[in-house]
Formats: structure tokens, C-alpha cells, sequence
């Protein structure tokens, strides 16, 4: 049987640099021009996933690039709703900056107290995270309960996220969670529809490290 494509031989250095030549090409090849400032989140995240359908579907509210830089850049710490984000967001690039990355999911106390009160950990994670004395890029990859309760911590206070990158995947809430935050004046990235996962997650924040440490 013949084989449809050839193999490449690079240098592992290579790689990935001939990854983003693919997705360049292919999204030329399917009349698909991003904004210059969104460019490098959204083909990352295509280059995590290998799925185009993010050159539609990723949602940017207004100077939402600039804000999330101009966060990170000053220091400001990221919050994770799975462990598995957390591992993959470049943990040295983002204390260059000044910043720590944080995930509540296992703590002892958070698995407690979400058991009390019948809710998931990623509510009471949330809760937590409001804690933290400096400005917090809450990135949520998996459960759409950790935007519901963002979103309803804004409307019992005057407390309000700095960011909010929003790619919850999965069939329950989804959608509804994420519409929630665009309804916000807060800035955010936001997937829309049922795609995203962790591994989205940590290529939106690494897009936006690598692109102020690089």
C-alpha cells in the first residue's frame, strides 16, 4: 500500500518550526487570515490540538492579548483548574515574570469542604484562588463549574477576575458556562462550543509567555 505523505527528517529543534509552516500554509490554503495579535495563541493551540476548527471558534474579547501580556508581565500569578494544565504551562518563563502557577484541585482542605457542601472541587478551587493578594489569570480547561462560580463570585461582590481564559471541554455546561463570561465586561479568551481541554489551556497561557520571554 502506498503511503500518502512523506516523512520529514528534522532536527528535533526543527520541529516545531516546521509544525507552524504547516498550520500557516494550511490556513492560507483555507482562506483563513488572523488578526496579527492573535496569531500565535490561535496557531499554537491549533498546533496542540491539530484541530483548525480553533481558527473559528477561539473568542477574543477586546485588547485581550494586550491585557493578558501586560498581567503577566507585572507578575501576575495563574490559577488552573486540573493539574494537567498546570504541568503544561512553562512553570520557568512564567517566575521570569515574576508570576507562580497554582492549582487547588488536590488540596486536602478544597476536596473537604467541596464534600460538605455537595459541589465540585473546581467551585471551591475557584474560592480559594480569590484569596490571592495580587492579580490572577484564571485558566480553566475542564470544568465549566469553575466558570459558573467565577461568574457568580462577580455578581455577589464587587470582586472580579483579572482574565479569564475559558476552554472547558466536554457535553455538560459547557457552552452555557462559557457564554456566561463573554456576558462579563471581563477580558478573556473563551473557546466556544464543546472543545478545549487542558492541553488548550496550557498552549493559550505558554502562547503568551513565550511571546514576552522569547
Amino acid at each position: 500500500m502506498e503511503r500518502k505523505s512523506k516523512i520529514e527528517y528534522l532536527l528535533p529543534e526543527e520541529i516545531e518550526k516546521r509544525s507552524f509552516e504547516i498550520i500557516t500554509e494550511e490556513l492560507k490554503k483555507r482562506g483563513i487570515s488572523l488578526p496579527s495579535e492573535q496569531e500565535m495563541i490561535t496557531k499554537r493551540v491549533i498546533h496542540t490540538s491539530a484541530d483548525f476548527d480553533y481558527a473559528d471558534t477561539l473568542v477574543y474579547s477586546k485588547d485581550a492579548v494586550a491585557i493578558a501580556k501586560e498581567l503577566l508581565k507585572n507578575g501576575a500569578d495563574i490559577v488552573t483548574d486540573t493539574n494537567m494544565a498546570l504541568a503544561g504551562i512553562n512553570k520557568k518563563a512564567l517566575a521570569k515574570l515574576g508570576g507562580q502557577a497554582h492549582c487547588f484541585m488536590a488540596d486536602e482542605d478544597v476536596a473537604r469542604v467541596a464534600k460538605q457542601r455537595g459541589v465540585t472541587r473546581a467551585v471551591v478551587s475557584m474560592e480559594k484562588a480569590k484569596n490571592i493578594k495580587k492579580p490572577v489569570v484564571f485558566t480553566v480547561g475542564n470544568a465549566p463549574t469553575a466558570l459558573i462560580r467565577l461568574y457568580e463570585m462577580m455578581q455577589e461582590s464587587n470582586w472580579h477576575p483579572a482574565f479569564v481564559i475559558g476552554v472547558p471541554v466536554g457535553f455538560v455546561n459547557v457552552e452555557a458556562a462559557k457564554e456566561l463570561i463573554m456576558e462579563t465586561e471581563i477580558p478573556y479568551i473563551i473557546n466556544r462550543g464543546r472543545k478545549g481541554g487542558s492541553n488548550v489551556a496550557a498552549a493559550i497561557c505558554n502562547a503568551l509567555l513565550y511571546e514576552l520571554t522569547r
